[in-house]
């Protein structure tokens, strides 16, 4: 079986090394160690020393040669229009119940939840059924955070 032993970021690999693609839905672009089938149906296992979010158009090193470009699968997700609540009203309300979220220039996409979906029409938004990639916003701690001072002496 092959292995992927390093996560590439978009843009930083060479495009021209692709050995094939992996399509992954969001909670499996978020691993550490996952065996995977490739979208050409050879297996692969992904073995990251840490686990990371992987984006649309990341890379995964393989370990002999050649690197594996991810694809973010289509997933059942709400689309969220303001309707008459306003959508940052509801991007609060959604963002309390610590909901990954994307954010659209006039929606907002979060995972397929029918008790969400009550709630978000009962504040007076629109929410209908779609089957897109997801992608949401990484969070404000995505890269880890430090709670030093940056003072050498604590």
């Amino acid at each position: 079986m092959r292995r992927a032993h390093t996560a590439l970021k978009t843009g930083t690999w060479d495009t021209t090394q692709r050995a094939g693609t992996v399509t992954l839905s969001y909670l499996e672009r978020h691993r550490r160690r996952l065996r995977l089938v490739t979208d050409q149906g050879w297996p692969l296992l992904l073995d990251l020393a840490k686990a990371m979010l992987l984006g649309e158009g990341d890379g995964l090193q393989l370990d002999e040669a050649g690197i594996v470009e991810v694809k973010a699968a289509n997933e059942a997700l709400l689309e969220i229009r303001a309707g008459t609540a306003g959508l940052a009203r509801l991007a609060y309300h959604l963002g309390n119940r610590h909901l990954p979220i994307q954010l659209l220039p006039d929606a907002l996409l979060i995972r397929d939840d029918h008790v969400i979906a009550d709630m978000v029409r009962g504040l007076g938004g629109e929410a209908r059924a779609v089957n897109v990639p997801f992608v949401p916003e990484a969070g404000a701690y995505a890269g880890g955070h430090d709670h030093s001072s940056g003072f050498e002496d604590e």
